[in-house]
């Protein structure tokens, strides 16, 4: 959207907010400000030195100004900050944070609402539900709070396995973030269900492994068992959401079907991946009827 320092692409945005709009829709932004794939320009001179906070907080404020005003009063909610958070809680060392300090999100978050002051603003990350990492959230959440700026909400990303969160861990956190008076929004759920390539369960995209074949068990379809095994973990999780439905505003769901997933290629390219609701036909599984099934009996 931004690849330099004067230009915008603003075109594939045009579309899907006008989609948005024509289809009466509440539309979510994502994101402003993030680590990754950004472009190295944002932080560098034109010598390749790192700018120095003031230029790096005017490049945050006008890159804010220009997407957020572009879309004011049609993008009802931004995810304002991704992933600031390192795995223990700490905020992560990135070039925002290194550049400008601490108070980068603050900024990001003042720039935001003056731009819009209609929109709501979340901060998103991920493994929230462990933790070490959530108590480092509700720290900065309430440090936000304290200086009167205005969050929302709060962004679970969701990137979900079969043994992990447990429904225990989901209901804890949202139950942490409703004590501090913000709402939580599900923003990028799937249940990956494919041998683990790493111990970790963190989603940093930029966490790559070789393709081998017990890390890609199910090339020619998902057993049965697996299938049911997917369905009662999405419908043990969603009677956590609709127990806490007064406190949870949305899910969203990070992407439509198997075939569109970015599990497919993260973090071990090649694989074919199972982690939404509808196959690859776009037919609905089972875990589709299962979620169905669970929002009705929790109403």
């Amino acid at each position: 959207m931004h690849p330099g320092l004067d230009s915008y692409n603003f075109a594939p945005a045009d579309r899907y907010v006008e989609f948005g709009v024509e289809n009466h829709m509440f539309i979510v932004g994502h994101v402003l400000i993030w680590h990754n794939q950004t472009p190295r320009w944002v932080f560098q001179d034109d010598q390749g030195n790192p700018v120095d906070r003031n230029t790096l907080l005017a490049r945050m404020r006008a890159h804010i100004f220009a997407v957020v005003g572009r879309y004011k009063g049609k993008i009802g909610g931004w995810d304002v900050v991704n992933e600031a958070l390192d795995e223990g809680g700490r905020l992560r060392q990135s070039p925002w944070f290194k550049i400008i300090g601490e108070d980068y999100i603050a900024k990001a978050f003042e720039f935001a609402h003056e731009a819009d002051p209609t929109a709501q603003l979340y901060y998103n990350d991920y493994s929230l539900e462990n933790s070490s990492k959530r108590l480092g959230a509700i720290a900065l959440i309430k440090r936000l709070q304290s200086q009167g700026i205005p969050v929302a909400g709060v962004g679970l990303q969701g990137h979900y396995k079969l043994n992990w969160p447990s429904a225990m861990q989901l209901d804890q956190t949202i139950e942490s973030f409703a004590q501090i008076g913000v709402k939580v929004d599900i923003t990028e759920l799937d249940m990956d269900v494919l041998p683990p390539a790493t111990r970790s369960q963190a989603a940093d995209i930029t966490m790559n492994f070789a393709l081998q074949a017990k890390l890609n068990p199910y090339t020619n379809g998902l057993p049965d068992s697996v299938q049911q095994n997917i369905a009662k973990r999405y419908a043990d999780l969603f009677a956590v959401l609709v127990k806490h439905h007064k406190d949870v505003n949305r899910v969203t769901f990070w992407g439509v079907t198997d075939a569109d997933s970015w599990l497919n290629n993260w973090p071990v390219r090649g694989r074919t991946a199972y982690p939404l609701l509808f196959d690859r036909n776009c037919q609905p599984k089972p875990a589709f009827d299962a979620v169905i099934q669970t929002a009705r009996s929790g109403k």
